[in-house]
């Protein structure tokens, strides 16, 4: 049969014609519903996180008071909207993995606005009493944070159009649509709205809730910034679940698989984790019921982000960097080379599990294992480019805390060195084999000219005080260990050097 477009009145008949397991949404949707979040950033991870979850607790325990209505800010939410509004706001969420696919028709968005076409809509909405929290996937770029000075990039364009009080009504920013919906709830007596940030960012919420009060501050309303740090929840969370761009070859296989025309589904893997500090405004959802972890506060936030940002991101590192400098394109290929292979694994075990905290309820060896399954899935294609787009926001992230912490308990870190080598190799833009790519980093001009700078001397690298301290800078068995590395790996390569790296 030819596939049917997706929309409320095909979904049965896509449950009778799917050639693979198929759920779709039987609770009910629109005015019988209430929508009590408000997103902004609707993209492919937020469907096949946030709202998927919230998928799952209107499916299976009858919410019926927080479905989603998305926002979008930029010029390119078009595209989302125009996809959503085309389909009745239906999507779908398609999980792969070496055991097969699955493919799960999402109903927990019920509206978008797209604030451009109408910004008094957008705040109107975060102001109304069904909203309870307001939640966001905008990427680092869209809380304007300035990761050395910890402060608002108060003098942006963008941030100065929406503190002039002559452009109260036409809002650009995050800040600028949250301040005034605050605002309007302030005054009218109601409850603040939670501002729940959703972005990949260690202290998201803090992040969230120290740039906001500033931009208010600024804004000279002092009364009003005072009621939002006392009065506004900022939760910190942890999220993973990869979530590759959706490719039209994926919107092929949709079609063939399950009969479905979508016209921007997701694809994804079967695995997810959501972590969330329990401080909100205005209630929320029991985000329990389908497998979030709630904690007490952001310590407990603090421990699960340790684990995931040197386990799953420090892993990634190792098989991005030194995966394409060895020629390859995805990271299951990577992990198919046994070398590489063993590499993770006992990177994983032996340099970066001694130096994390212990965490009741949680066993390492088994997170361990489930990611090395995720990194091995053939079906997501996970591209390297992706990996390693930005170094110099995650080496210093995801690999140098745990070399800090290793030096200081003076703990095995020779592998975690190779992979700092081959970051410090892979700036220099040619892979091994003598093929040029593009380094995709805020700081390449600086990384690269560093780069041909040193050679295989890793002090002018080291220099760069932004990403390296002086602990760092100033430890002769860090550095006699980087500059082995760095040696062997310009000389040899990777593929002959990462033997050596090995038990």
């Amino acid at each position: 049969m030819a596939p049917l477009k997706l929309n409320v009145a095909n979904l049965q008949r896509f449950v009778k014609t799917a050639a693979a397991p198929l759920t779709v949404p039987t609770y009910p949707r629109g005015g019988s519903v209430k929508q009590g979040i408000v997103h902004i950033g609707v993209g492919g991870f937020h469907r096949a996180h946030f709202a998927y979850y919230m998928n799952q607790l209107m499916e299976k325990h009858g919410l019926a008071d927080y479905a989603i209505c998305g926002v979008g800010l930029q010029p390119w939410d078009t595209t989302i909207r125009d996809a959503l509004r085309g389909q009745d706001y239906l999507y779908t969420v398609v999980e792969r993995s070496a055991k097969g696919s699955e493919a799960h028709v999402m109903g927990s968005i019920q509206d978008f606005l797209f604030a451009p076409d109408d910004r008094e809509a957008v705040v109107a909405k975060m102001a109304h009493p069904d909203t309870h929290i307001v939640s966001l996937t905008i990427t680092e770029s869209g809380y304007f944070y300035n990761e050395h000075t910890h402060e608002l990039q108060s003098d942006d364009p963008a941030i100065q159009h929406d503190l002039d009080p002559a452009n109260a009504k036409a809002p650009t920013t995050t800040y600028g649509f949250l301040y005034a919906a605050l605002a309007r709830r302030h005054a009218a007596g109601l409850k603040p709205f939670t501002v729940l940030s959703c972005d990949n960012m260690q202290g998201n919420g803090s992040i969230t809730r120290s740039m906001l009060k500033t931009f208010a501050n600024l804004r000279g309303d002092a009364n009003l910034a005072t009621w939002i740090a006392e009065k506004v929840a900022f939760p910190n969370s942890m999220v993973d679940r990869i979530t590759p761009q959706t490719a039209p070859a994926d919107k092929v296989a949709l079609a063939e698989m399950f009969g479905i025309e979508d016209a921007w589904p997701v694809v994804t893997e079967p695995f997810m984790q959501w972590v969330i500090e329990d401080h909100f405004s205005d209630g929320r959802p029991p985000f329990e019921k389908v497998g979030v972890q709630v904690v007490a506060d952001v310590h407990d936030v603090e421990q699960f982000e340790k684990h995931k940002l040197r386990l799953l991101n420090g892993s990634h590192s190792a098989i991005g960097y030194p995966g394409q400098l060895a020629g390859f394109s995805y990271v299951h290929e990577v992990m198919n080379h046994p070398d590489f292979d063993a590499f993770v694994w006992q990177m994983m075990q032996q340099e970066v599990k001694p130096m994390l905290p212990v965490i009741e309820g949680v066993d390492i060896d088994a997170y361990c294992h489930t990611l090395v399954e995720r990194f091995k899935n053939p079906t997501i294609m996970d591209q390297l480019p992706r990996i390693c787009l930005g170094g110099s926001g995650k080496i210093p992230k995801f690999i140098m805390p745990s070399i800090a912490e290793a030096i200081w308990a003076t703990a095995p870190f020779r592998r975690l060195c190779f992979v700092t080598a081959a970051w410090f190799h892979y700036v220099n833009g040619v892979d091994d084999n003598g093929n040029k790519y593009e380094l995709d980093d805020p700081m390449s001009e600086e990384l690269q000219q560093k780069a041909a700078e040193g050679g295989a001397d890793p002090h002018a690298l080291l220099g760069i005080r932004t990403l390296f301290g002086d602990d760092l800078r100033n430890d002769e068995r860090f550095v006699k260990e980087l500059t082995t590395a760095l040696g062997l790996i310009k000389k040899d390569g990777i593929l002959k050097t990462l033997p050596k790296y090995l038990d």
